[in-house]
């Protein structure tokens, strides 16, 4: 693996550094408490970033978007760690009926409700509904859905699993509790490499970009860890289908997989 491709990270970080270190300061300097909630000023450190961040992130990822979210989104429609609601301009609005948006940093809410106000969706008919929760909450997120009566028929997760914490047990809990029998799961993530060379630079890596943004990990095998997803009955699955992003290089340190997961009925 070329060095070059090693060390392409350090220009993210500053770039990160650059931008969301002047609004952390200033969110700081308005509540001095924030020094002793860490969490805190991880999310409002990402809030900035990801205002800069999320546009041409997601204008990358938009061929692979096109091709798993369109087609696929059906019903009430989850989105795991919705940030600014980018997923929503991929809806095909004949089939989305409903929108949930799962974003536990409430910096990023008035932006996801503005785009999903643009889009049609409205609290006000119960077509849209913000749950404050993160993954880990399934109790919380079950109690927000039996109280607005909606209930999951599409999960999607777009760059999120990366972040979340205790990942297998967390995404396992919430696809059992939350999504419907025969419902499906919808992803894109960045993952652990099958490259030995570069999965390790993944971890060399990790350490520094987690504290950096907001938890977020390198070298998670996301992928693998939902295939072997199991309920009672042994796997959660009925179908599998397991693809790469399209002209993705070997040795990119974001190596994703994207995936159409359908839950036994």
């Amino acid at each position: 693996m070329k060095l070059s491709k090693n060390f392409g990270l350090i220009s993210d970080l500053y770039s990160a550094f650059v931008i969301a270190t002047l609004p952390t300061v200033r969110a700081i300097f308005r509540r001095p408490g924030l020094v002793f909630r860490p969490t805190e000023v991880s999310r409002v450190f990402m809030a900035a970033v990801w205002a800069a961040f999320a546009a041409p992130t997601d204008e990358g990822a938009r061929p692979t978007k096109l091709g798993l979210i369109g087609p696929n989104a059906t019903g009430t429609v989850m989105d795991i760690g919705a940030g600014l609601g980018h997923s929503i301009d991929y809806f095909d609005q004949s089939s989305v009926k409903a929108y949930i948006a799962l974003e536990p940093n409430a910096l990023m809410h008035g932006p996801l409700r503005a785009r999903a106000a643009a889009a049609g969706f409205s609290e006000a008919d119960g077509s849209f509904l913000v749950l404050p929760y993160g993954v880990e909450d399934t109790a919380q997120i079950c109690a927000g859905l039996a109280a607005a009566g909606l209930r999951v028929d599409t999960m999607l997760s777009i760059m999120t699993l990366c972040s979340i914490p205790d990942p297998q047990r967390s995404l396992t809990a919430l696809v059992h509790e939350v999504l419907v029998p025969g419902g499906q799961l919808l992803f894109y993530e960045h993952v652990r490499s099958p490259r030995r060379d570069v999965a390790w630079w993944q971890s060399f890596w990790t350490p520094i970009w987690k504290r950096t943004f907001d938890g977020c990990c390198l070298d998670r095998p996301t992928h693998l860890w939902i295939a072997e997803m199991e309920d009672a009955g042994g796997n959660m699955w009925s179908e599998q289908r397991l693809w790469g992003k399209e002209g993705e290089p070997e040795e990119h340190l974001f190596w994703h997989q994207v995936g159409r997961f359908v839950k036994h009925s």
